[in-house]
C-alpha cells in the first residue's frame, strides 16, 4: 500500500498536479456536464453538421474540423472521473449529458442525409464502418494522454488536446450512424443498418477506451483524495442538477445496495469486461484487414518475381539486342492453383519450349509444382527496329503503378464486366456500386428490376462469372431486386386533368424512379375515338408535369406511346434505360 501511494506521489509530483489542481479538474469536469450551457449544445450541433457534410463530401479537412469543434472530450473523461472516485452523481450526470449529445448528433445528421438529394457512399464513411483492434489500441492511448492534457496545468501539454481530438474522432462515427439510419430509411435497409452498426462499433470502442484509460489515469493520481472529496462534496450540495440527481437517488430502494456492490474493483471489472466484450468483433475485423493485406503482398510478390525472371532470361537474344517486353501482367490464386497471364511485346514468337521453360523457372523460383501454374502468353508480334526503337524511348524503367491507378483500373473492368452481364429473364439491370480501398475488398452492389428473386443458384453463377472476369476471387456481390411497379389511371371523359383521387397510384411510382436515376416511366396514353385527337398527348404531359412537380422527375426519362381505347386511360410503367454505376476508390 505504501508503494502505490509513492507511486501516485512520485506521478501526480512530476506531471505538477497537486492537491489544488486535481479538485480544480474534478470541478470543471463536473461543471461541463451542465444541460444548460447554449454553447455546448451549439457545438454539437455544428460539429455534427460540419462532420455529416465532411463525411458526405469526402473532405478530410472538413471532418477534422468538426473532430475540433465537438465538446464530446469531456462527458467521455467526466465518466472516467466517476468510475475513478465511484462518484454515481457525477456518472449519471455524465451518463445523461453524453447519450443526450449522441442522440442530438445522430439525429442531425439524420435529417442532413434526408435532404441531401444523393446518398453515396464515400471513402470517408466506409474507413468509419469495419473498426478493428488497432482502432481500439489509438483510443486506449489517446484516452491517456487525454486524461494527462486535462490534469496538468496549461502549459507546453495543451498543445496535446487538439491532437487527441483528431486521433479519437468521436463526432464522425455518430454522424456515420445518422448517415446510416438514414440511408436505411430512403434507400437500402440492409446496407444503411449495416453502416450505421459499423460507425456505432467505432463510436463505442473510442467510448469504452477513452473512459478506461481516463479512469486508470485520475486513480494514479488519487485524485479523489480527502480534501479532493470534501470541496466536491461541498460544491455538489449547491449545485442545482446535483441536487436533483441525489433526490431521485434518495428515492430509490437500490441504491444502498448499489452503493455497497460499486467498489474500486467491481467498476474496473465492469469496464475491462465490456472492453474484452468489443475486442471479439474488431478482432475479426483485424483477421480480415491482415489477410487482405497479406494476399496484396503475396501478389505483389509473384508479379516482381514473374516479371524478373522474364527480363532475365527472355526479353533479350543472346547478343543482348531486345527481343520483346512485358505490356501486361496479372496473376491471380485459387486454392492451389497459380493462373498467370502474361502479355509481352515481341519481334519473334516464342516457342512452346520457351513457354514451358518459363513456367518450370516460375514454378521453381516460386517454390510450387509445375503443374499448379497455368500461364496464358498472350504474344502481340511486331517489328524489331519498332521494338527496339519503343524500348529504347524509356529510358528509366516505368514506375510501378500506385495503389490508387490499380483501384481505377479495378473499376474500369467492373464497368465493363457489369455492363457485358447478362441476368436471366425477366431481370433487367438498373443500377451498380463498387466501392474498394487499400484495406477492404471489392465490394459491388448490382440492383435489378424483376417480378421475382434470381433464385441462389443463379446468383452463385453470376457471382463466379463476376469473379472469375474480375480475377478478383474475394470480391464481394450482393444483388438488390427492385419490384416493378405500374398504375392506370383513370381520366373523365374529354378531360386530361387528372382526378384527385388518381394522383395517389402515381406516387409509389414516382417515389422508385427518383430513387433510381436509370429507370423512365413508361406512358401509354389511351382515348375513346370520340375525343379530341390531343387529349391522349395532354393526359401524359398531365402526369408528366405531376411527376416533375412532385418527384423531380425530368421530362427527358418519359417514353410515350399514344392508342385508342375503349376507357380514358394511361397506362403508367416503370421501364429500365442504360444502366449507371457509381464507384469509390479512396
Amino acid at each position: 500500500m505504501k508503494t502505490t501511494s509513492k507511486l501516485t506521489r512520485w506521478f501526480a509530483k512530476n506531471l505538477g498536479v497537486n492537491a489544488v489542481r486535481k479538485e480544480q479538474v474534478y470541478l470543471d469536469l463536473a461543471r461541463s456536464l451542465t444541460l444548460t450551457d447554449i454553447n455546448y449544445w451549439l457545438q454539437v450541433l455544428f460539429a455534427a453538421g460540419i462532420a455529416t457534410l465532411g463525411l458526405v463530401l469526402n473532405s478530410p479537412a472538413v471532418i477534422i474540423g468538426a473532430m475540433l469543434i465537438s465538446p464530446l472530450m469531456g462527458s467521455i473523461l467526466a465518466s472516467g472521473l466517476a468510475l475513478a472516485t465511484g462518484d454515481i452523481i457525477l456518472a449519471i450526470r455524465a451518463i445523461v449529458n453524453l447519450s443526450l449529445s449522441c442522440g442530438l448528433a445522430i439525429a442531425l445528421a439524420f435529417l442532413v442525409v434526408l435532404i441531401l438529394p444523393a446518398k453515396e457512399m464515400t471513402s470517408e464513411i466506409m474507413a468509419r464502418t469495419q473498426p478493428n483492434l488497432l482502432d481500439l489500441v489509438i483510443a486506449l492511448f489517446s484516452g491517456a494522454v487525454g486524461a494527462v492534457a486535462i490534469c496538468k496545468e496549461a502549459k507546453g501539454v495543451v498543445t496535446s488536446v487538439p491532437g487527441v481530438s483528431i486521433a479519437v474522432a468521436l463526432m464522425p462515427p455518430l454522424c456515420v450512424v445518422g448517415y446510416g439510419i438514414g440511408t436505411a430509411l430512403t434507400f437500402n435497409a440492409e446496407t444503411g443498418f449495416t453502416v450505421a452498426l459499423g460507425g456505432g462499433l467505432l463510436f463505442f470502442t473510442n467510448l469504452v477506451a477513452i473512459t478506461f484509460m481516463a479512469m486508470l489515469v485520475f486513480l494514479a493520481l488519487n485524485i479523489d483524495a480527502n480534501p479532493v472529496r470534501e470541496g466536491v462534496r461541498a460544491w455538489q450540495t449547491t449545485d442545482r442538477e446535483s441536487i436533483w440527481v441525489q433526490s431521485l437517488l434518495d428515492k430509490m430502494p437500490a441504491f444502498g445496495r448499489l452503493q455497497r456492490i460499486g467498489g474500486l474493483p467491481s467498476r474496473l471489472l465492469l469496464i475491462v469486461m465490456v472492453i474484452l466484450a468489443i475486442s471479439v468483433p474488431l478482432s475479426r475485423s483485424y483477421d480480415r484487414l491482415r489477410s487482405e493485406i497479406n494476399y496484396k503482398q503475396q501478389q505483389n510478390r509473384f508479379q516482381s518475381v514473374a516479371t524478373e525472371i522474364w527480363q532475365k532470361n527472355f526479353a533479350e537474344y543472346p547478343g543482348g539486342k531486345t527481343r520483346s517486353y512485358i505490356s501486361q501482367l496479372s496473376l491471380s490464386e485459387r486454392e492451389r492453383d497459380l493462373a498467370t497471364q502474361l502479355q509481352v511485346v515481341t519481334s519473334q514468337i516464342y516457342t512452346e519450349a520457351e513457354r514451358s521453360r518459363y513456367k518450370q523457372l516460375l514454378a521453381a523460383k516460386l517454390q510450387r509444382p509445375s503443374d499448379t501454374i497455368a500461364l496464358n502468353l498472350i504474344q502481340i508480334p511486331t517489328a524489331a527496329g519498332d521494338l527496339f526503337q519503343k524500348f529504347s524511348q524509356a529510358t528509366q524503367p516505368a514506375p510501378p503503378p500506385t495503389t490508387a491507378q490499380l483501384q481505377s483500373s479495378l473499376l474500369a473492368n467492373v464497368k465493363l464486366t457489369i455492363e457485358s452481364l447478362r441476368l436471366p429473364s425477366p431481370a433487367r439491370l438498373v443500377s451498380y456500386a463498387a466501392t474498394t480501398s487499400p484495406v477492404a475488398p471489392l465490394q459491388m452492389q448490382i440492383v435489378y428490376l424483376s417480378e421475382r428473386e434470381i433464385d441462389r443458384d443463379g446468383q452463385a453463377v453470376l457471382v463466379e462469372d463476376i469473379r472469375s472476369q474480375l480475377d478478383y476471387p474475394t470480391a464481394e456481390v450482393r444483388f438488390d431486386r427492385l419490384a416493378p411497379v405500374a398504375a392506370t389511371v383513370t381520366f373523365e371523359s374529354n378531360a386530361a386533368q387528372i382526378p384527385p383521387s388518381q394522383t395517389k397510384i402515381l406516387d409509389p411510382i414516382g417515389r422508385v424512379v427518383q430513387e433510381n436515376p436509370t429507370l423512365q416511366i413508361e406512358l401509354q396514353s389511351g382515348q375513346t375515338p370520340s375525343e379530341n385527337e390531343t387529349l391522349a398527348q395532354d393526359r401524359s404531359l398531365a402526369i408528366q408535369s405531376y411527376l416533375q412537380t412532385r418527384w423531380q422527375i425530368p421530362l427527358d426519362r418519359y417514353p410515350v406511346k399514344t392508342e385508342t381505347a375503349t376507357t380514358p386511360t394511361v397506362r403508367v410503367n416503370i421501364a429500365t434505360a442504360l444502366a449507371a454505376g457509381t464507384f469509390k476508390n479512396p
